[in-house]
């Protein structure tokens, strides 16, 4: 994928937050929103067969990848208002929204705070609330004082990815390291806090999109009880729980797909 094709906006707090496009633009849009440590790369293996059914719009989140990393905490609304000024900059009224772990959390913001921007709503391997608050702060301090990302780097590999995908030589798994060990810290630290603060649980019940809430069955991050809680939680929230940890795209990504493409044109 040529980096050409990379390009950014400016919010309103002067944060640089870059983002691509890809497949046909006469498709509809779905826009990926991705989990903390990542980029917009974390959807590269799913993008050919998305791209048959969509036109996807990509962006890196404030502190990750090709985004600026400002300075932190960050908070649900902020990181929400990104995503509706990189709509408005590109002329797109309403779009598909697709959010997994943190894009999840972003993607129910939206539907909450500005349900006219949103067509569908996929919800992958996140939560409306993951507490208590106070165990998210010394996770924050230390990763703040740690001189690199290297040990943090190990510990959401594993909580992303089953055993037999950590093996050594793994190429996969080594693309997803060399993307958390050039993440700033700042940015993990500062999406962290914005899932601290975060709390969804009763106000996700006034989502009014059709929705589709996807778990992973051996998710340690985003449990399948979060899965199932969530989706009892937004009206007519359909759900599914696929036989995964947590980058359920990544993980399964033809039952991954299979299930977004066929809700998103589900027009029954």
């Amino acid at each position: 994928m040529s980096p050409q094709t990379l390009t950014s906006i400016t919010t309103g707090d002067g944060v640089r937050i870059a983002y691509r496009f890809d497949g046909e633009p006469a498709k509809p849009v779905l826009l990926l929103s991705n989990s903390i440590g990542t980029d917009l790369h974390m959807w590269d293996g799913q993008v050919p067969a998305l791209t048959e059914h969509f036109r996807l719009l990509r962006y890196d989140a404030r502190g990750h990848g090709a985004s600026d990393a400002s300075a932190g905490p960050y908070s649900l609304d902020r990181l929400g208002r990104d995503v509706v000024e990189l709509l408005d900059a590109l002329g797109l009224p309403r779009v598909h929204v697709l959010g997994l772990s943190l894009g999840g959390f972003v993607a129910q913001w939206l539907a909450i705070h500005q349900p006219e921007r949103v067509d569908r709503l996929v919800l992958s391997n996140t939560a409306a609330h993951l507490g208590p608050p106070q165990q998210w702060d010394p996770l924050i301090a230390e990763l703040l004082a740690a001189p690199d990302m290297r040990a943090t780097a190990e510990v959401f590999l594993k909580n992303w990815f089953p055993a037999h995908m950590l093996e050594d030589g793994n190429d996969v798994v080594e693309g997803f390291r060399r993307t958390l060990l050039a993440t700033p810290r700042e940015g993990v630290a500062g999406s962290w806090a914005a899932v601290r603060d975060g709390d969804l649980r009763r106000t996700a019940t006034l989502i009014r999109n059709p929705t589709l809430v996807i778990a992973g069955e051996h998710d340690t991050v985003t449990s399948a009880a979060h899965g199932k809680e969530l989706a009892a939680a937004i009206p007519g929230a359909r759900h599914t729980v696929l036989p995964t940890v947590h980058l359920a795209n990544v993980e399964r990504p033809v039952e991954f797909v299979d299930a977004v493409v066929a809700f998103l044109n589900d027009r029954s």
